[in-house]
């Protein structure tokens, strides 16, 4: 008998091992973006339309093939191929792309500093 639930008692530990990783990977993110809230990030990324442009990983029907794929982010060190990847930096390119970098492809989207801390934390939980 207890081989019988020896299977689901194992997916039930690896499923609440996993959400604890999850909220531990969102809390980091939004102390490293200064108050940023992951969740909030993920309906900002939508509201603003990111997933037009860009491969977002978590976020439903963001398949754009116009910017870089962001899975990973976490991870990366330059942001836009130039500027080294910090919360600040990225903040700011999420507001301002084209004060950064004038000219790229990526256009400014009108992103208040609430959503675009919001948007940096959820990145900064792609690993």
């Amino acid at each position: 008998m207890v081989s019988k639930w020896l299977p689901l008692a194992l997916t039930a530990a690896c499923l609440l091992l996993a959400c604890g990783c999850e909220r531990e990977r969102f809390a980091e993110a939004g102390q490293l973006t200064g108050g940023g809230d992951a969740r909030a990030g993920m309906a900002a990324i939508r509201k603003y339309g990111c997933s037009g442009c860009h491969i977002i990983q978590g976020i439903e029907q963001a398949h754009g093939l116009v910017g870089p794929p962001l899975d990973h982010f976490a991870y990366r060190v330059y942001i836009a191929g130039m500027l080294p990847n910090t919360p600040d930096n990225l903040m700011h390119w999420i507001q301002k792309p084209q004060e950064v970098v004038p000219s790229n492809a990526m256009p400014d989207m009108g992103v208040n500093e609430k959503d675009s801390r919001d948007i940096a934390a959820y990145l900064y939980t792609l690993r």
